[in-house]
């Protein structure tokens, strides 16, 4: 009977209530669709605020331009940057479950806050005309308590943010059975989904709560945004029964300071024959780990560390530096996919530099162009839709039609590779930011030739020559995060999952804040030299936005090469990677 129910367990995972997790029971695709509807309610409730913050900040809190674009940079970029720490709490002390439902009620706290903010007249600034204004007499800017509690209630929901980023993605991949081909599919095509309803959410976001914004007031779009997450939570405790849940094992963190430490001190020591890593069959710190799943054990009980960054081997001796430095060679090859995953992670940074303009630049950028489509008037923070629309056609067809083909092609249980997924995508940002470099320096020639430069007034060109570059880079986001989210998630080991997983919103979070950091030393630079700043101007048809395009056209192009060097060299260690069918 014992056995029985042994073979009817997850092994290492729980149900909501702290008991073994069932098969049959416990997972699947029915428990990862309440993620995957989760998300919808979760991004349009994030995205709907972030994709217009630009056009708040400076219409009714009264910041410049470069302000409003630094200051919503740094929020996304916080709010992804904050992913890890809810991927570091998941696997380390909590559940997936327990962070996204905590994280969830952080968010909805930040949301009331801009809500009562965006209510009461008394706690913005004061109301001005800003074509009435003049460089010598702007608008007063939100300051003191009230700019207290904007950015309060803007980092409450980016902390909501971060920790659901961590937590979901993850908890709905550890659903599926990975040590079957029918399971590795369908976690393949849950990642693939996990796009669409981001960029569903992203759609109602960018159409719908956006047009509530514009012409109902910002105080309903938060309140939009506040019931969105609420509705979230019931939704998500409803599939409680039916999730199976990964027990914590401890600090990631932990393990890999522990191997890196030991790794040092260890080589700095003599080490004599009894010491040596050949003798490691006698060694006690080799003992397999019993809380690893079952496919993990069977690629890492070799009694010899493997050969790849070999300094790590010195953490597994005899005789540690100090025995608190024991290591086994599970945890040194754990170290090592991680340190081998980072160059891959590293190279994405870039292309979501690329992405942060969508929600800066380009938005100012359509502001300034006639936004009519007939007789109706769209928002400009409603530009997205261009990208979001093609996520959402080219995802199923891409999980329905090109997987298959590709898999019939290849003859192997992926079809596409993670890493040439990523590739394509970055390939795309180069063209996106061409095209961007190309449609300004059109947009700038009707400005000039209808004597608008210094004016506020639309220019008399449509607004869908920006839509090219939210196609592009629409592409691009699509195939590199549902690649990444899954790369991260798959060579991960099992105990580091949600925070490698999380590294995916990292790369979005460091691409902001590198967008920030670019157009600080692209103004400081260009400034300096007697000439007005590129990013600088009484109204943006000052700005000479062609050239930073441009610039960060070179700059993805030397990134796309960088990202070949490490990808032709990485091997993959999950199973299905290179399997055949």
């Amino acid at each position: 009977m014992e056995g029985g129910y042994q073979d009817t367990r997850w092994e290492g995972y729980v149900d909501w209530r702290n008991k073994p997790a069932l098969r049959g029971k416990h997972g699947g695709m029915l428990a990862a669709s309440f993620a995957l509807v989760v998300e919808v309610l979760e991004n349009l409730a994030y995205l709907a605020n972030a994709s217009n913050l630009v056009l708040y900040l400076s219409k009714y809190m009264h910041l410049s331009p470069s302000k409003s674009a630094n200051n919503v940079t740094n929020f996304m970029g916080t709010a992804f940057l904050l992913a890890l720490l809810g991927g570091f709490l998941s696997d380390a002390f909590f559940t997936t479950y327990h962070i996204y439902l905590i994280s969830a009620l952080i968010e909805f706290l930040g949301l009331i806050i801009l809500t009562i903010q965006a209510w009461t007249p008394s706690l913005k600034p004061p109301t001005c005309d800003p074509s009435a204004t003049t460089p010598s007499m702007p608008c007063q800017e939100i300051d003191g308590g009230k700019a207290a509690m904007l950015f309060i209630g803007l980092y409450l929901v980016a902390l909501g943010v971060g920790g659901i980023k961590g937590s979901l993605p993850t908890h709905g991949a550890e659903q599926f059975d990975e040590n079957t081909p029918q399971g590795r599919k369908q976690r393949s095509t849950f990642f693939n989904y996990f796009v669409f309803c981001l960029s569903f959410g992203a759609l109602i976001a960018v159409t719908f709560v956006v047009w509530v914004e514009d012409n109902k007031g910002w105080e309903w779009g938060f309140a939009i945004s506040t019931i969105s997450i609420l509705v979230s939570i019931p939704i998500f405790f409803f599939g409680s029964s039916f999730y199976r849940n990964k027990i914590p094992s401890g600090s990631p963190l932990t393990t890999i300071c522990k191997v890196l430490v030991a790794a040092m001190l260890n080589g700095c020591m003599s080490r004599n024959s009894s010491n040596a890593i050949a003798n490691l069959s006698a060694s006690p710190s080799f003992e397999p780990e019993t809380n690893k799943e079952p496919e993990e054990n069977a690629k890492q009980t070799d009694e010899i560390p493997t050969q790849s960054l070999k300094f790590l081997n010195r953490a597994v001796v005899y005789k540690p530096a100090h025995p608190a430095l024991q290591c086994t060679v599970n945890q040194v090859e754990d170290v090592k996919i991680v340190l081998k995953i980072l160059p891959i992670f590293a190279c994405t940074i870039a292309l979501n530099c690329c992405l942060a303009q969508l929600s800066t630049f380009s938005v100012e950028q359509a502001a300034s162009m006639d936004t009519k489509l007939g007789s109706l008037k769209i928002p400009p923070a409603s530009l997205p839709v261009f990208p979001v629309v093609f996520i959402m056609i080219l995802a199923p067809v891409y999980d329905h039609l090109i997987i298959p083909f590709a898999r019939r092609v290849t003859n192997t249980e992926m079809g596409i590779t993670h890493l040439k997924r990523i590739g394509i995508g970055l390939f795309l940002s180069i063209i996106s930011m061409a095209v961007a470099a190309l449609v300004e320096i059109k947009r700038k020639r009707v400005a000039t030739d209808s004597g608008l430069l210094d004016s506020t007034a639309p220019l008399p060109i449509t607004f869908f020559w920006i839509a090219l570059q939210y196609l592009f880079l629409g592409s691009a986001d699509l195939f590199t995060l549902a690649g990444l989210l899954e790369f991260f998630f798959t060579e991960a080991p099992s105990s580091m999952r949600s925070l490698a997983t999380s590294l995916s919103w990292t790369s979005l979070a460091m691409g902001y804040y590198l967008s920030s950091v670019i157009v600080s030393i692209v103004n400081n630079v260009t400034g300096n030299s007697g000439h007005s700043p590129w990013l600088s101007g009484y109204t943006i048809n000052r700005y000479h936005l062609d050239r930073f395009y441009w610039l960060m056209c070179v700059l993805s192009t030397l990134n796309f090469l960088h990202y070949l060097f490490w990808a032709m060299r990485y091997k993959y260690r999950s199973a299905g990677a290179g399997a055949s069918k």
